[in-house]
Order: C-alpha cells, then structure tokens, then sequence
C-alpha cells in the first residue's frame, strides 16, 4: 500500500506499507524505494502493530513527513550495516545444514566415506572464509573498501 513519496538530500523515495500476520496482531514495515530505481527498496526496522490492517494502515499515514525522514534515516542505516552481515549468517547456518545432511547420507549408507569426508573438507574451508568475512560486514574492519549497501 502506497503511503507517499518523501525527500531526502534531493532524492525522492516512494514509501509503501507492507503488511503481514504474526499470528497475533498485524505488523506493519515501512519500505523507501528511490523513485529513480526500478527495486523493492529497503524497509524500516520498526514495527506498526495493529488489529487489524486498517489500524496498521491507519498508524502508518498518521506519521508526519518528518517522521518518515528519520524512519527513511534509521532504515538506511541498518541496510548498511547488517545486510551483508545476515547474508553470511544465512551462508553459514546454511553450509552448517549441509554438512549435517552429509553425515546423515554417509550414515544411510547413499554417501561413502572417503566422498563425505571430502565434502565435509570442502564445506569446512567454505565455512572458515565465511566467518573470515564476518568482521568486515559488521563494519568492525576497514580492511576491505567495497560498501555493505
């Protein structure tokens, strides 16, 4: 659902509400898309709760253009900080899964040994790179200049 359009340092940026139950309440999320680019944009890490959907609609177009520049500020900076971050979270739990579902065809008898211990290998020097890159997307080293946006 389309809230607006909001300005920032030149650039405007559609805002829209995305909505979704929880399994108690509906909760709503703030998403800023740059008008000049053809994306889904980013969403605000605040919650709208509600009842129902109107309430969270409701609660959304109440907040003052002010409001949605500091919503636009904070979801900024949590794209920059911890998008690549959870990216290799979800690469590790993932190649984690991987080695675990190794050991359970090498147990069933579909993998043999000498062939899961090899994959195992693989996935355990895989696993090693993607810790050594948690640092930079933490933005705890400066080591590496590419940007986390």
């Amino acid at each position: 659902m389309s809230i607006g359009t909001v300005e920032v340092d030149g650039r405007r940026f559609s805002v829209s509400l995305r909505t979704a139950h929880d399994g108690i309440e509906y909760v709503g999320r703030l998403w800023f898309a740059d008008e000049a680019w053809d994306d889904a944009g980013f969403p605000d890490r605040g919650p709208l709760p509600g009842r129902t959907i109107s309430e969270v609609l409701a609660m959304a177009t109440r907040l003052r253009p002010e409001d949605l520049v500091r919503r636009y500020h904070r979801a900024l900076a949590e794209k920059r900080r911890y998008h690549r971050l959870r990216r290799a979270t979800e690469d590790i739990l993932a190649k984690v899964k991987y080695m675990n579902q190794v050991a359970i065809s090498m147990r069933a008898g579909l993998l043999d040994a000498d062939g899961a211990a090899q994959e195992i290998e693989l996935t355990e020097r895989q696993l090693y790179e993607l810790i050594g890159t948690l640092r930079h997307h933490a933005g705890i080293a400066t080591a590496h200049p590419e940007s986390d946006g």
